[in-house]
């Protein structure tokens, strides 16, 4: 075992996993391979350096990306104290100078005592550790091909896949039924029939809808399994009608009723709080998005906790292959942080940054890790990444991670709100556990 902590990648989780623990005491070696190897859309060699966008989400109170940046916050996070104190207007979003961001985390990470900052890549993995691999959606060619030959290719990913993720309370239930197809096993699927005239307005609606532009380093390459809906439903007017779509063995279970096309959602938590759109992935814009999938009967007034994409983007299929601190099941001294992971966003990365120092801190001291609470937007990602069941996709915070109430609350609103404060109360009683580590601040309920 190191007497100090190695961490590879100086992004968001990185920097974060880095001050996180030199600032307990604990020396770091923090390894980035900019500028010695540039990516195709970093421009610098800074850490913590933001592309294509310097949105660090909302921050409209009482919102779960408020949450997050909240109990961050209150865990002396070094991502979110240098956005705020670099913000730019930007309505309810808190957003950020690219520049004066990144180039303030660089400086305090290189002035910390605690931290060597080294610039050169690493193609090895270091097996002693504890180590924090960091090294985010633009992984180098040779450190992925050294995490495939350790986590076997089968559980490292290059394209996300993602389809919308839809607030359960917000779908209209006189115009959907639950059925299995042809009655097999549970009736576990929310399907929303459409007869032959809903469907081609859909379809033609879909086919004319704006698309998000490919990056420079993308490539139009999709898998069977991930396909666009649109790029599907470009093969011909039936196609989704004969794929997703199909309606085979989906009769209505009370009236019989058939219909030329079914959209079919599943549970995207035990709680049934949030469904998921089944192959609906997309490279739509997300206004479009909106538009067009509200046309689907039963979801006219959908509201999304999350929108459908497909890009690069490499992660790993954390829930099969982390503990529930992060550490790799198979080498526990190496842990795993950021969007490799599978968190969608920049301050979700910084978040799980933040977990796996704290994870890998109580490693080198020999001390249980004390897990944020499932209640808290920080301890709902990290039951996510580590515990999600079936098809595995990255995710960004929203509140159809959190557990449910004990009450039911119709009012979206007070319901959020109830989920907050819950979270905030929670959050107080974990950082009394933790002030052996670092003193942090207490946080304060809306």
């Amino acid at each position: 075992m190191n007497s100090h902590l190695t961490i590879i990648g100086a992004g968001l989780a990185g920097s974060e996993a880095a001050w996180q623990a030199a600032e307990a005491g604990v020396s770091v070696v923090l390894y980035e391979m900019r500028p010695q190897r540039p990516t195709p859309v970093h421009k610098t060699g800074n850490c913590a350096e933001l592309v294509c966008s310097n949105s660090m989400g909302s921050n409209q109170d009482s919102s779960a990306p408020f949450l997050l940046k909240q109990e961050l916050r209150n865990l002396d996070s070094l991502v979110i104290r240098s956005a705020d104190k670099n913000s730019v207007p930007a309505g309810k979003a808190l957003a950020v100078d690219r520049d004066l961001f990144s180039e303030e985390i660089t400086r305090t990470l290189e002035q910390h005592p605690n931290i060597t900052l080294k610039h050169e890549e690493v193609t090895e993995i270091p097996m002693a550790g504890p180590v924090i691999i960091a090294t985010g959606p633009l992984t180098s060619p040779a450190f992925s091909e050294k995490l495939s030959q350790l986590l076997g290719q089968d559980y490292l990913y290059f394209y996300d896949a993602l389809s919308p993720i839809i607030d359960a309370q917000s779908i209209d239930t006189d115009k959907t039924f639950f059925a299995s197809r042809y009655g097999k096993g549970d009736a576990d699927y929310l399907n929303c029939g459409m007869s032959r005239q809903q469907y081609e307005q859909f379809i033609n609606e879909l086919l004319k809808a704006e698309k998000v532009s490919l990056k420079e380093f993308e490539k139009p390459i999709y898998f069977e399994g991930c396909m666009p809906i649109e790029v599907l439903a470009d093969r011909g007017p039936q196609t989704l009608a004969f794929g997703p779509l199909k309606p085979v063995g989906l009769n209505h279970p009370e009236t019989n009723e058939r219909f030329h096309a079914v959209v079919q959602l599943r549970k995207e938590n035990k709680e049934g709080t949030a469904y998921n759109l089944v192959g609906f992935q997309t490279k739509l814009t997300y206004p479009e998005q909106k538009r067009i999938f509200k046309m689907i009967p039963g979801l006219e007034s959908a509201e999304f906790f999350r929108l459908g994409a497909i890009h690069r983007n490499t992660f790993i299929n954390a829930p099969q292959l982390l503990s529930g601190d992060l550490s790799l099941k198979s080498h526990p001294n190496i842990f795993f942080a950021g969007q490799v992971v599978g968190v969608e966003g920049y301050v979700e990365s910084s978040a799980m940054g933040l977990v796996a120092s704290l994870s890998a801190m109580s490693r080198l001291k020999g001390t249980a890790f004390s897990s944020p609470p499932a209640e808290t937007a920080i301890g709902a990602l990290l039951q996510y990444v580590t515990s999600k069941e079936g098809n595995y996709q990255p995710m960004n915070i929203n509140f159809g991670l959190f557990l449910g109430l004990e009450m039911r609350i119709r009012d979206k609103k007070k319901r959020n709100q109830h989920i907050f404060n819950r979270a905030l109360e929670m959050q107080e009683r974990w950082l009394v556990s933790l002030e052996g580590v670092k003193r942090y601040r207490r946080p304060k309920p809306a």
